[in-house]
């Protein structure tokens, strides 16, 4: 492959067989070399190439900013989790974990360390990605010996939520402040505390999810499954009560006309992990 720029010693930017931009990395694989140069086929450790043109210069920048073992680093947590969440990442997530990851280290080197307000919420909301985060917290330790708290588990799980959503970060904690106020408002109507270890919890959880992505893209469900709603209002009185409470707050908090199809779906679902 023919290097077309070298971003610093262990990064260039290549064309490969298909005649489009790659990112190649290695050890020393930049070191003295010019454009028009071949990349040296030994020296390559990693290839990436992202699609989108934004994404990629956001890329090619932040690999001149960081050191190239807190990208690798990042690159085996991105590699792992994408396996043990089974779930596609943005590409997105190749900048945004690796500039998180290099700073967190950085901020630990200087004895700063940033508390997560939502660390709760996100081992309730999220406990697969929170998983997969407190496993990026342990091979960060094993690999350069930096004990993170658990607050930084919380973080990294956020970045994989906003991954397998393809969202903005900041999307991702409206979208846990959304589901922190409705279970507020199904614990304050319905007097229960849900069981959140059940797989009802678990399915509610995952509906919230999209709820909070259509509210954000404004797409709601429609009316067409309201001849439904009358039965399931008169079995469920109090979890119809309580959806009610929760598609007002949506509609004066955040503009977002809900609709029946989703009152239907609320009823149910909380009708599920209370039993009212």
């Amino acid at each position: 492959m023919q290097i077309q720029k070298v971003l610093n010693n262990n990064v260039v930017i290549a064309l490969d067989e298909n005649g489009e931009e790659t990112v190649l990395m290695g050890r020393g694989l930049g070191f003295g070399r010019r454009t028009g140069d071949a990349a040296p086929a030994n020296l390559i450790e990693k290839r990436f190439t992202l699609h989108a043109e934004q994404l990629s210069d956001r890329f090619q920048q932040l690999l001149t900013n960081i050191p190239l073992p807190h990208f690798l680093l990042s690159e085996r947590i991105i590699d792992r989790a994408k396996r043990t969440l089974g779930a596609t990442l943005s590409d997105s997530i190749y900048v945004t974990l690796p500039d998180h990851i290099s700073a967190a280290i950085e901020r630990h080197k200087q004895g700063i360390a940033l508390s997560n307000p939502l660390l709760w919420d996100i081992r309730q909301f999220y406990p697969d990605e929170y998983r997969a985060g407190c496993a990026a917290v342990d091979l960060i330790r094993d690999e350069t010996g930096i004990g993170f708290a658990e607050d930084e588990a919380g973080f990294i799980a956020m970045h994989f939520v906003n991954a397998e959503g393809g969202g903005e970060l900041p999307e991702v904690y409206d979208m846990t402040c959304l589901m922190q106020r409705v279970f507020g408002l199904v614990q304050e109507q319905c007097g229960v505390e849900p069981d959140r270890d059940s797989l009802d919890f678990y399915r509610f959880v995952a509906h919230l999810k999209f709820l909070a992505r259509r509210i954000a893209a404004g797409q709601g469900y429609g009316d067409r499954d309201a001849d439904l709603l009358p039965p399931v209002r008169e079995k469920y009185p109090a979890a119809f009560a309580c959806a009610q409470a929760i598609c007002r707050m949506v509609l004066e908090e955040y503009g977002f006309d809900a609709g029946q199809n989703e009152l239907l779906c609320l009823t149910l679902h909380i009708a599920r992990i209370t039993g009212a």
